[in-house]
């Protein structure tokens, strides 16, 4: 965890960041229950990590020419992907891109800045949640349905 980030340097933000969007796997796993808005992933959807880029740390439509993350992944982490307002709403080029809380590996191998729960976890987690969610990162990492 850093309170100041940068891209690619593995680490998670620290901070309360509200939880804006839920992506999944229309053919692996049911539609998540959820107050967030929810959309199936399409083989075309990326997310833009070039910082250099006006898309940077958007969502992109696959293939994009400058550097990106796919989010139709075969490892199954992406099958749910919340997207986490951390340096989205307001962007600042090289403080990070793509933190998502999404499905952990099997063996809860770090991600790249990423929070990571256990698929039956995430869905229970994401049933609770109403539309102004947040996460906390820090000390004391938490996930709150409080107002912002």
């Amino acid at each position: 965890m850093r309170a100041t980030k940068r891209e690619g340097d593995g680490a998670s933000p620290i901070g309360r960041h509200a939880l804006l969007d839920v992506f999944y796997r229309a053919d692996q796993v049911p539609r998540p229950r959820t107050g967030l808005p929810v959309r199936p992933l399409r083989r075309s959807d990326g997310w833009c990590d070039g910082a250099l880029d006006r898309n940077y740390n958007r969502p992109v439509r696959l293939p994009y020419p400058a550097s990106h993350e796919e989010l139709w992944r075969s490892d199954r982490l992406y099958d749910i992907v919340v997207v986490v307002d951390y340096n989205v709403r307001r962007r600042s080029r090289n403080f990070g891109s793509a933190i998502f809380m999404h499905v952990a590996d099997p063996a809860y191998g770090p991600t790249a800045g990423c929070v990571a729960l256990e698929r039956s976890h995430l869905q229970q987690v994401l049933a609770m949640l109403p539309r102004r969610a947040t996460l906390a990162i820090g000390r004391h990492d938490r996930i709150s349905s409080r107002s912002r």
